[in-house]
């Protein structure tokens, strides 16, 4: 069976699929490599798929348990940032690549996994292939077309996104269909339009959750967490400051972990000159790049004597990429290299990389930041003709178009 996991890549996917790592994700060659030993961990989460595994061992001809514990894997990835989840995810469909299920469930699920890692790695094309195999498979799946808008949102591909989400929105829960047009209308010139529908129509949503004679069904809990953040997202940028922070805390009660919500919040907190909130928020997190930047920039705001050492770690982790041609993290690099190492010509070269595979907002923001500080206005034009095309709504990116302007780019 499919779970619901609603969340843009970025989101993942972070939703601009530059998910934290040491390293692209190493793929064991059989279920019994020890590639290292994971700490002790109360979460059940971790319990639960490392008793499935143990179970493949034993019947390692079980295709159904295959692909159940790839899902979990991934799962586990995409909430904590941990690549390595993802080489076990990997490891454990393997041997599925040559001889997919027969079994109709266990074969759509395959190709959902499949197409997952293969975003995760930035091979968005074989992604959307995949999961198309197991939309075709599972007609009646919202999740294979979810990432399939997610991905196409990533490549600034948003008439073919909205007519994903059209496809989608008679298969799920109104929540769902409803929030992923309006993440679509809210990056395309509709932000008011697209806050005010998934803020109405989150209302009730909640409220019926807190009656007990309410019968309609609840949204799932991931689906709350990802609504939250948008909503909290839209409202920043209406500078809609205590409003958005109040999405931010009603995501965060959900008392689920996620990296990007984690993320996101974090650079809330940063422009709003609260550092010690954001150390206060992260503690815990180096293991992730994308958090651990967070922590390294609060940690330098707030005059931390770790900001040094986290510092050295993200300088470690990014050459280490770079060495391999991990092209995983140009985001992140490239932000580390502008606000942290304060190297201009390398941060625009990672950000002009990373704009030619991922087009969202935040991509967009490093590149027009890096280019303006590095006095080269010409080489923001591909996220000037974005900003031109898209119509996205944004103060930031629109004071940077305008600081870009007087250096002599064409809006």
């Amino acid at each position: 069976m499919f779970c619901l996991d609603a969340r843009p890549l970025a989101v993942a996917l972070l939703l601009a699929c530059a998910w934290p790592a040491h390293a692209a994700p190493y793929t064991p060659q059989s279920d019994s490599e020890v590639v290292e030993r994971l700490p002790l961990t109360s979460d059940p989460s971790v319990r639960r798929v490392e008793s499935l595994r143990r179970q493949l061992a034993a019947r390692p001809e079980d295709t159904t348990l295959r692909v159940e514990i790839a899902r979990r894997y991934f799962e586990l990835a995409m909430a904590q940032g941990d690549p390595r989840f993802v080489g076990y995810a990997s490891s454990a469909i393997a041997p599925l690549a040559a001889t997919p299920p027969a079994k109709a469930e266990d074969s759509a699920g395959y190709w959902l996994v499949r197409g997952q890692i293969q975003q995760f790695s930035h091979d968005f094309e074989a992604a959307l292939i995949s999961l198309a195999k197991a939309s075709q498979l599972a007609p009646s799946s919202p999740d294979p077309l979810s990432w399939r808008i997610a991905i196409f949102m990533v490549q600034a591909r948003y008439a073919e996104a909205l007519a994903e989400a059209e496809r989608l929105t008679p298969l799920a829960e109104p929540l769902l269909g409803l929030g992923w047009k309006a993440y679509v209308g809210a990056t395309t010139g509709q932000l008011e339009a697209a806050f005010q529908e998934v803020a109405n129509a989150i209302k009730p949503a909640t409220s019926n959750a807190a009656s007990a004679a309410n019968t309609a069904p609840t949204p799932a809990p991931e689906l709350l967490l990802w609504q939250y953040t948008r909503l909290a997202d839209m409202a920043w940028r209406l500078q809609r400051i205590e409003l958005a922070e109040d999405y931010f805390k009603s995501a965060l009660k959900l008392g689920l972990t996620d990296q990007y919500l984690l993320g996101a919040y974090a650079d809330f907190l940063l422009a709003r000159q609260r550092p010690a909130e954001v150390l206060k928020l992260l503690a815990g997190w180096e293991r992730s790049d994308i958090l651990l930047l967070r922590l390294a920039l609060a940690g330098r705001a707030a005059g931390d004597g770790r900001a040094a050492d986290w510092a050295a770690q993200l300088r470690d982790r990014f050459q280490a990429a770079e060495q391999r041609g991990d092209r995983l993290h140009e985001q992140e690099a490239a932000r580390f290299e502008l606000d942290i190492e304060r190297n201009t010509a390398k941060a625009l070269a990672l950000a002009s990389r990373n704009y030619q595979i991922q087009k969202e907002p935040r991509d967009a923001e490093i590149l027009l930041r890096a280019a303006l500080a590095a006095k080269q206005p010409k080489a923001a034009q591909p996220a000037l003709d974005w900003l031109r095309s898209s119509r996205h709504e944004d103060p930031l990116i629109v004071k940077l178009v305008e600081q870009l302007a007087a250096q002599g780019a064409t809006r």
